[in-house]
């Protein structure tokens, strides 16, 4: 999982090629470190299909504010340019694999 910056946003996320998930995290937020290993589990399940990475808002604000990213964790999928899905606060794998079964599936 790679970290983006509000100044890589747009080539690293909006111009990929591939889907890509995107935590947005902070280091003093519990609840983001717990959801952080099965992100990566999910991650490695893809075998590249989906690509996962992660902001920290504390240090990238514009793009949590143009998303209305209000609570940590936020996780939201984006494909082709857009945000697709949405999964906010920590949830256990089973609640990301349904709300990503679309890009998941086509790549497990």
């Amino acid at each position: 999982m790679r970290d983006v910056t509000d100044a890589g946003f747009e080539t690293d996320v909006l111009a990929a090629e591939r889907p890509v998930v995107v935590d947005f995290w902070a280091p003093w937020c519990g609840p983001c470190r717990a959801i952080h290993p099965i992100l990566e589990q999910l991650e490695a399940q893809t075998g590249g299909e989906v690509e996962f990475a992660r902001m920290n808002v504390d240090e990238n604000p514009e793009v949590a504010a143009r998303y209305g990213v209000l609570s940590l964790p936020t996780v939201i999928l984006f494909a082709s340019g857009e945000p697709r899905e949405t999964v906010i606060g920590a949830r256990p794998r089973s609640h990301f694999e349904r709300a990503f079964a679309a890009w998941l599936g086509a790549a497990a």
